[in-house]
């Protein structure tokens, strides 16, 4: 596809999405929002693809919304942003029944840090930083950050970053278990191509399953995932995955897995 503020690449089985408006460290304007929508449409659809990755140009993961390009805007409503703009891409990301990889180069802020907050799997580099900016220009959370930001860090922690606008380091942002791997900067691409490569070969159909199943566990008692916990076993139960990991296992081989 023809982007202008992303950029779109397959490589093997994956799918790498870089946000590409380096000179504002990658903050959002409407067209860089629409085409992620876009492009995550794109990954999602196509059954090649079997995980993908998220990063940043340049210096920065994202920044946030771009604040220059709505300056000279009268009456803005900012609900219509969130519905139209950054609700639909953190929907994808949460429904996307593929694992996202975040590959987190620099810093994420505001809208930038809930994006990070919503992939499945977090690299980032010892460079990186988490800030909530949204307190900053006397706004509230958005785009899912008070969903995701609780659940992973705790009420007080959540209640510190949202209120004061705290920079949250990657190392630190690990320990608190917002993040996956923290590795050195030159490092990145390397280290998030080994998790890629899982993805790659792993039954991405029981992935996009238990995907499902962790995002309703959030709101769901027991007795509800352990119903649903059966159902979506008969589901795997069914796949030819399952029967290729079962005749691999009794094969003493290594299974290869086609994601079906």
């Amino acid at each position: 596809m023809d982007f202008s503020s992303i950029l779109y690449e397959k490589k093997g089985r994956a799918a790498y999405i870089t946000l590409n408006r380096p000179d504002v460290y990658n903050a959002f304007d409407d067209s860089q929002s629409y085409e992620l929508q876009d492009a995550l449409k794109t990954a999602s659809r196509d059954n090649e693809v079997r995980v993908i990755v998220l990063t940043g140009a340049g210096k920065a993961f994202c920044s946030g919304q771009d604040l220059k390009a709505i300056a000279g805007s009268k009456n803005r409503s900012l609900r219509d942003s969130l519905d139209k703009r950054y609700n639909p891409i953190i929907t994808a990301m949460r429904e996307m029944p593929k694992p996202i990889i975040g590959m987190i180069n620099g810093v994420a802020a505001g809208a930038g840090c809930s994006l990070a907050l919503a992939c499945d799997f977090i690299v980032a580099s010892e460079k990186a930083s988490f800030i909530e900016v949204f307190i900053n220009v006397g706004l509230v959370l958005d785009s899912g950050s008070s969903y995701f930001l609780p659940r992973l860090v705790g009420s007080a922690r959540a209640f510190e970053m949202s209120t004061m606008g705290t920079k949250v380091p990657a190392q630190q942002a690990m320990e608190w278990g917002m993040i996956n791997r923290v590795v050195a900067s030159e490092e990145l691409e390397s280290e998030t191509a080994k998790v890629v490569a899982y993805y790659e070969n792993a039954p991405t159909k029981a992935i996009a399953l238990m995907k499902r199943m962790l995002n309703k566990s959030f709101n769901s008692d027991l007795a509800t995932m352990l119903e649903y916990e059966a159902c979506c076993q008969e589901i795997a139960g069914k796949s030819e995955d399952y029967q290729e990991g079962v005749k691999a296992f009794n094969e003493r081989r290594t299974p290869e897995f086609k994601g079906c």
